[in-house]
């Protein structure tokens, strides 16, 4: 139907004036009282010549649409994929498109040129401020009441300054996965010891039932989901404890006895940006950590879920079993 109305509405001129001679014609004969039955018969084959020409160039246009569709989902990749142009307009369209390509090209590779400046500059940037980190942990390393403290609020800074890394590789296309086997539990200790210093001040408990398996994954980046979650049950834990340990479905859990998401806020706690009513009652949140570890996450193809209930705690899922390959 797209079809034949395209056919119409580009041949409509010679539709009209073939109907606008003939009944032109028709009249005239009437007028003069001329026998109408030749012109009748010359109208009917003209029909039948209009009709014809109407028919092929409706079966052109199909074969030639159904050619553009099949190149829409590779034009984008190859613009030599164009169906080869049949009139000079079609020509011109083509000249339009490559120099639109041409266009998209330069401004993709100047952005990625941009954006990689950014990441080189930011990694920098990470790598030596941890210089002075370092020192610090150094200077904080006697065991004051005082040193434990500052020592935590240094430990907090060193996470953000992690968290800019990781956003800006995660916001990105690249993929610099190594994936290997590793056993489970020493990636486990190697994101709770960094937590360390915020267990001891505010004296929660960690609850770690020894999983003795082994994941195939990227290490980096399954530690980034780690952190991420650990850091969160740590931050909206007052007191209690936080657990980590694996169900009997196979699924990795990372539970505390903290103050809970509100129900009207799970849906959404893993988007960039939204703190919840945790965030705006008191705990100073970026709304990145989720976040983070989502990404991290589908990167590496492991469902993640959340159980909770406000003033009840929360338990962060990370289905390992059910992983997909």
């Amino acid at each position: 139907m797209i079809i034949l109305k395209e056919i119409l509405r580009r041949n409509r001129a010679a539709i009209a004036l073939f109907f606008l001679i003939n009944g032109f014609q028709l009249t005239v004969f009437l007028l003069y009282d001329i026998m109408t039955e030749p012109l009748i018969y010359a109208s009917i084959v003209s029909l039948c010549v209009l009709a014809l020409l109407l028919a092929m160039d409706y079966f052109k246009e199909k074969k030639s649409r159904a050619e553009r569709l099949r190149t829409v989902d590779s034009i984008a990749n190859d613009r030599k994929c164009l169906p080869t142009p049949n009139s000079l307009a079609e020509s011109d369209y083509h000249s339009i498109i490559e120099a639109l390509s041409d266009r998209m090209e330069q401004t993709i590779s100047e952005y990625e040129s941009q954006r990689q400046d950014q990441l080189d500059y930011y990694t920098a940037w990470v790598h030596q401020i941890k210089t002075p980190i370092a020192v610090m942990k150094l200077r904080l390393s006697g065991d004051t009441p005082e040193n434990r403290l500052l020592l935590a609020e240094l430990l907090r800074i060193e996470q953000y300054v992690d968290m800019v890394l990781q956003y800006i590789r995660l916001s990105g296309n690249s993929n610099d996965l190594v994936i290997r086997e590793y056993p489970l539990d020493e990636l486990i200790r190697e994101s709770v010891r960094k937590f360390a210093p915020f267990f001891v001040e505010k004296r929660l408990r960690l609850d770690f039932i020894q999983t003795n398996q082994t994941i195939v994954t990227d290490r980096k980046w399954f530690v980034c989901i780690l952190e991420q979650l650990i850091s969160n049950a740590v931050k909206y834990t007052p007191a209690g404890s936080v657990s980590i340990g694996m169900d009997n479905n196979g699924a990795l859990y990372i539970s505390d006895t903290g103050t809970g998401i509100a129900q009207e806020d799970i849906p959404r706690i893993f988007e960039r940006g939204y703190t919840g009513l945790n965030g705006r009652t008191g705990q100073k949140s970026s709304g990145l950590g989720l976040y983070l570890a989502k990404k991290a996450a589908d990167m590496l193809t492991i469902p993640i879920s959340v159980e909770s209930k406000e003033g009840s705690g929360s338990k962060f899922i990370l289905n390992l079993k059910n992983r997909k390959s």
